[in-house]
């Protein structure tokens, strides 16, 4: 399986972007870690086939997680950004979603770089 991000850049703090992760193949889970630098990565949202979704309590009320009618494209919608969110973004997709939130997804994308700084 092969994950492609994209939709990654530089955003001003307040700003927003949004975030695609396209899959070769249907998972039953995909979602999105974050990696600050000199941290490790941290569960941001993640979704299973009937769209039930968790996030991040850092990120709620401020990031959308959706999946597109084949269950085959993860968007992410991040809305007010701050310094803090930046970082790397991974897609990660995994038959069990309970092994994909816990950071133990099988397939992981190569990752995407967002920037938050005025």
């Amino acid at each position: 399986v092969q994950l492609v991000e994209s939709g990654g850049g530089l955003v001003q703090p307040g700003g927003s972007l949004r975030l695609s992760c396209a899959a070769s193949k249907f998972l039953y889970g995909m979602g999105w870690f974050h990696q600050a630098p000199g941290e490790e990565r941290e569960g941001v949202a993640a979704m299973d086939s009937r769209d039930t979704t968790v996030y991040a309590d850092s990120v709620k009320g401020r990031f959308t997680s959706s999946r597109d009618s084949s269950k085959t494209t993860l968007a992410l919608q991040m809305n007010n950004l701050r310094p803090n969110d930046t970082g790397m973004y991974y897609c990660v997709a995994d038959r069990f979603f309970s092994a994909l939130w816990a950071g133990k997804g099988d397939y992981w994308g190569r990752g995407i770089q967002v920037t938050v700084s005025s």
